[in-house]
């Protein structure tokens, strides 16, 4: 257990001071550390206190726990079909955030021809971002109404009464980015 941390902290302090573009040196400066300490870091042979973990947390940006945590993999694949899928009557929409990500949706919605769907209003504050990628679609937000064609972006409050509609007679392909305001707390 206790080597597998170490492993960890090795693991992870060396993966981010790579991908941040600094040497051993550099960060290790920028920790208030001696190099040789962050060396012995990195060779996973350290039994580092806890004010030591804070400042090369701290030189990194990250938190302390994401140090000692298992290191993440560089990719992951997600093969067609396991992101969440629902449909909304005739439309379905899927997410293509496979993580949760707060503040932040992004949804591909497919509208059949001749489709409808009500927009939920979100929170106050929320934008959205709604992109049509293939055939015509219809947004009415705060009671205006809009025609997307293939690579228009529209950009409303997503905390108003709004809803999108395939007038066409092909399938229709948007994607919606939400940005959620920030919750007091």
């Amino acid at each position: 257990m206790i080597d597998d941390i170490a492993r960890n902290l090795a693991d992870n302090l060396r993966a981010l001071r790579e991908a941040r573009g600094f040497s051993q040196q550099q960060i290790a400066k920028l920790a208030g550390l001696p190099r040789p300490t962050w060396a012995n870091l990195e060779s996973g042979s350290a039994n580092p206190t806890v004010s030591v973990l804070t400042r090369a947390a701290a030189a990194l940006q990250v938190r302390v726990d994401e140090l000692l945590a298992p290191p993440r993999t560089q990719a992951r694949h997600y093969p067609s079909g396991t992101l969440p899928t629902r449909s909304r009557g005739r439309v379905r929409i899927r997410k293509l955030l496979p993580e949760s990500m707060t503040g932040l949706d992004i949804e591909r919605m497919d509208f059949p021809a001749g489709s409808s769907m009500t927009g939920i209003p979100h929170t106050v504050g929320t934008r959205e971002y709604l992109t049509c990628e293939r055939g015509t679609l219809e947004l009415t937000a705060s009671g205006e109404h809009y025609t997307l064609a293939p690579g228009d972006v529209m950009v409303f409050r997503g905390d108003q009464k709004h809803g999108y509609r395939n007038p066409g007679p092909r399938i229709c392909v948007a994607y919606s980015v939400i940005a959620f305001a920030p919750t007091a707390g």
